[in-house]
């Protein structure tokens, strides 16, 4: 038999169950180089992540697009080096009322997404996500119908083909 008690190789047992826990495998320290073959992607989990490099953003969409819940879409979109030249949309919400973006906008960045502002404060992001585009909306309640804008998505644009959804 062992001479140590039941009790103390529970407790060596639980130390180590305890300090186990807090280990992270796979993480580099801090201080560990960086590879320039590992971008930031789901395959590469464990391993030390950096941004994507950015490249110049073209698009162009014209298009309307209804979803099963109702919403109705509208978007003219062109946008070239990352330089917005046309920009307009509108969104009928269903039992909220709609919201209507068409300008004036002013560019304020085109890095690492694009940017507009308007005077009243309202801000439209523009952004790449795989194959999409995203065009985002903040602080723009006044360009819609009262109480609409809390109810409104993002408008998702298929960069190759220009379609909305």
């Amino acid at each position: 038999m062992n001479p140590r008690p039941l009790h103390g190789r529970l407790a060596t047992l639980a130390a180590t169950v305890v300090l186990g826990a807090c280990a992270l495998p796979g993480v580099p320290p801090a201080d560990a180089p960086v590879s320039d073959e590992v971008l930031a992607s789901p395959s590469s989990a464990g391993k030390r992540l950096r941004p994507m490099p950015w490249r110049p953003l073209d698009v162009r969409a014209d298009c309307r697009f209804r979803d099963e819940a109702g919403y109705v879409t509208r978007i003219t979109l062109d946008v070239l080096q990352s330089k917005v030249r046309t920009f307009n949309a509108d969104v009928d919400i269903p039992r909220r009322g709609s919201c209507r973006f068409d300008g004036p906008f002013t560019q304020t960045r085109e890095k690492p997404s694009i940017q507009l502002r308007a005077a009243d404060g309202c801000q439209v992001n523009i952004w790449e996500q795989g194959k999409a585009v995203t065009v985002g909306f903040a602080n723009c309640a006044a360009r819609c119908s009262r109480g609409a804008f809390d109810y409104l998505w993002p408008i998702i644009i298929d960069r190759s083909s220009g379609q909305c959804h």
